[in-house]
């Protein structure tokens, strides 16, 4: 069955190709919906293409013998024959849901499980758990697929995450088919599986709600550049490429979020409470001016007084507009009120042209613009931040309930690089600044008067063509609306500020401040997110110790919990260790039950001070060569950074180069060695780490680093220490 499924696979690789080259073909000519044609059809096939490509790998998994006779394939697509006979069932097909449910006390109609193992498009072993008990099986283990999922487990890491789709078991597949609604927080100690769950949800619910979310998007937010590139291969490998990937330092498009706070700074950030500060930082500057301003138009003496601005600016304050928005409705009350003055001074009357002409006069002239601006000033987010840091009377007049000593932490030079927590304040100020959108209505205007044609030309050429099963005509007419490159949803929503998704999937959330929470929940005014983390692992200033306690106050009934309780990464006396540090450190630790036992998991090796690095060195050294004779794996010197630059030299005398060694965010996902801080491999997997001094760790970087530092080895575990090992780690 296995080559019938691969030549289908081929020949539908060959037909999309096929008429990719015929597309291509067809020259710029004609009418330019003609062009608009040739080019979204040229998209479509390109990314049915790249699908078709990204399934190689494990293309079929899994066979369900039914009780009624019927054989179904499972595999990471959905195939049928030339005649629509299905020949390979999608995993996120209703019909497949039992390969991953489906036990000995409720069958759900199977009668046996096949687990295909395969190499290439060979098929390498087999593994059947029969659950019809009537056929003499004996009680089963609580794993489905045991032996494929410790073999998935054992084997080495590459650099880039795999996909699970082939050993979900029934706790994960519970999570990543649950409903559409609402936010679910995936709750799970160190190796549950909770990103790989969180990126199979995301392919399930395209899959099961594409038209509902094929138009408005998926995103998901990671907490690095460097996480969202070692995963980056998991949503292909699955069909979809149309998500949306970010980090916080990245939501607002075109900053770059490149500095550093302290971590005294990064807390007050964070904080619920500077929503309010930027809400005043924006409000003082709408202000009265303390004295009459005198200015002449055309010999013509008009007085902007305090009292009208002040009228003024009360009266634009109740249409609850953003500020450059309002500041329209600002201007032209002013004007008015100026208008008055200009024609009393005239001495009589004058008719609509006129005064319409003593309205454009008056806003021609400089000196009037100049007080109408100081009264209310256009303002952007990064200049308004920049000067309430640069500025403490700024500041101090913002925040006020601010005590002198944290906003002293906050002061810094105008011209210092935005850090990732003031892109949530950034954002904020986007939101209450807003931006004149006369044009951007005037051209929606437009757009809609010609999408209704651009929909049913669109259903026109699906129903010639049958490429129906492809594409949606919303999605074709979208691609019609240009004539040259079109943006796909992705593209455009990655652009887009104000984009709001269909669902929003954040990992390592606990990281998340509650200012970072209000960014995020604009962009999904449905509030359907996936929610995953441990809360244990929090490691940011302003991040979250409890779940109720962060979202609470921004989802109320919203949001609902689920748990991982079973630990598929780390060895059994690598995560009992863990979780005996955690506990004595007082973290809100998980329960856990290990997949599986490795001999001589854990290594705890003292020495004296003074050989703490050559000792660190030497074992990572020993470590990548006996995995590049298995094969290949990858190892992880964690350690606190200012040990980085005595390791890079250790590591060269060995013959280590030390470029594969990384310095800052940036870590080579492909280098055999990395040497890396505590944070930097939240969310990563290695084959084996050596934690080098728990106590320095624990000491720079608190409790939560060091857990989870603790748990990222899948092998093997070597602690290198001259200090005394922190209580619980110890025993």
């Amino acid at each position: 069955m296995l080559d019938v499924v691969y030549a289908r696979l081929d020949t539908l690789r060959d037909v999309t190709r096929g008429r990719l080259a015929a597309v291509r073909r067809e020259r710029p000519s004609g009418s330019p919906q003609n062009r608009s044609e040739r080019d979204a059809f040229a998209t479509l096939y390109e990314d049915r293409l790249a699908q078709l490509e990204a399934v190689e790998e494990r293309l079929a998994f899994g066979r369900l013998d039914l009780s009624d006779g019927e054989r179904r394939y499972v595999g990471r697509i959905g195939l049928t024959d030339g005649e629509q006979t299905p020949l390979l069932t999608d995993w996120r097909a209703p019909a497949a849901q039992a390969f991953y449910r489906a036990t000995a006390a409720h069958p759900d109609g199977v009668r046996r499980r096949r687990h295909l193992v395969t190499t290439g498009r060979t098929v390498t072993g087999l593994e059947d758990e029969v659950l019809d008990l009537s056929e003499g099986t004996d009680e089963l283990g609580a794993l489905s697929g045991e032996g494929a999922l410790l073999a998935a487990l054992a084997a080495g890491r590459t650099g880039r995450m795999g996909d699970i789709v082939a050993t979900i078991q029934a706790e994960q597949d519970a999570v990543i088919r649950g409903e559409l609604g609402g936010a679910l927080v995936v709750q799970g100690g160190p190796g549950t599986g909770k990103t790989a769950v969180a990126l199979h949800r995301a392919a399930y619910l395209l899959y099961a709600h594409r038209r509902m979310l094929e138009r408005s998007g998926v995103l998901l937010v990671g907490p690095s550049r460097t996480f969202l590139r070692y995963i980056d291969q998991v949503l292909p490998s699955l069909g979809e490429t149309g998500v949306v990937t970010t980090t916080i330092a990245e939501l607002v498009p075109g900053l770059n979020a490149t500095g550093q706070d302290s971590p005294a700074a990064a807390r007050i950030k964070g904080r619920r409470q500077m929503a309010d500060v930027m809400a005043r930082a924006v409000r003082a500057r709408q202000r009265v001016p303390a004295a009459p301003v005198r200015v002449t138009v055309d010999r013509v003496v008009v007085w902007i007084r305090p009292d009208d601005v002040a009228s003024a600016i009360a009266r634009t304050r109740r249409l609850h507009r953003p500020h450059n928005l309002a500041r329209v409705a600002f201007v032209r009350d002013m004007l008015g009120r100026l208008a008055e003055q200009y024609v009393r001074q005239l001495g009589g009357t004058v008719d609509a042209e006129d005064r319409a002409q003593v309205v454009e006069d008056l806003r021609s002239d400089r000196d009037v613009r100049v007080a109408l601006n100081l009264a209310w000033m256009p303002l952007t987010p990064q200049g308004l931040l920049a000067d309430l840091y640069a500025k403490p009377w700024r500041l101090a007049e913002a925040a006020p309930d601010l005590s002198e000593a944290d906003r002293a932490h906050l002061v810094r030079d105008r011209h210092a690089p935005w850090t990732p927590e003031d892109v949530p304040l950034l954002d904020e100020l986007a939101e209450l600044l807003g931006e004149d959108d006369q044009a951007a209505k005037a051209q929606a205007r437009a757009q809609a008067q010609a999408r209704a044609g651009e929909l049913e030309y669109a259903r026109r050429v699906l129903a010639t063509t049958g490429a129906g099963d492809l594409v949606s005509a919303e999605m074709l007419a979208d691609r019609f609306a240009g004539t040259g490159p079109t943006l796909t949803t992705a593209e455009r929503a990655a652009a887009d500020r104000s984009w709001t998704y269909g669902h929003v999937v954040v990992d390592e959330a606990q990281e998340l401040s509650p200012m970072a929470w209000r960014a995020l929940l604009r962009r999904v005014p449905t509030r359907s997110l996936t929610i995953v983390g441990d809360v244990a692992q929090t490691a940011s200033p302003a991040g979250a110790r409890s779940w109720a306690q962060v979202l609470d106050p921004v989802l109320k009934d919203y949001w609902r919990l689920a748990q991982l309780t079973v630990n598929y990464r780390t060895p059994a006396a690598v995560e009992q260790a863990a979780t005996a540090f955690a506990t004595a450190a007082g973290l809100p630790v998980s329960p856990l039950t290990s997949a599986r036992e490795v001999p001589d998991a854990l290594q705890v090796v003292r020495v004296e001070e003074a050989e703490v690095v050559v000792r660190a060195a030497q074992i990572a050294d020993q470590a990548v060569t006996a995995l590049l004779a298995q094969g290949g794996g990858r190892v992880a010197l964690v350690a606190d950074r200012t040990w980085f630059d005595a390791l890079t030299a250790a590591l060269e005398a060995r013959g280590r180069a030390a470029a594969g060694t990384p310095r800052g965010a940036a870590a080579d996902l492909d280098a055999p060695l990395v040497v890396l801080t505590p944070r930097q491999t939240k969310g990563l997997e290695f084959d084996v780490v050596v934690l080098v001094e728990p106590a320095l760790v624990l000491e720079h970087g608190g409790p939560g680093d060091l857990y989870v530092a603790l748990t990222r080895p899948t092998q093997r575990l070597h602690v290198v220490h001259a200090r005394a090992l922190p209580p619980g780690l110890g025993d």
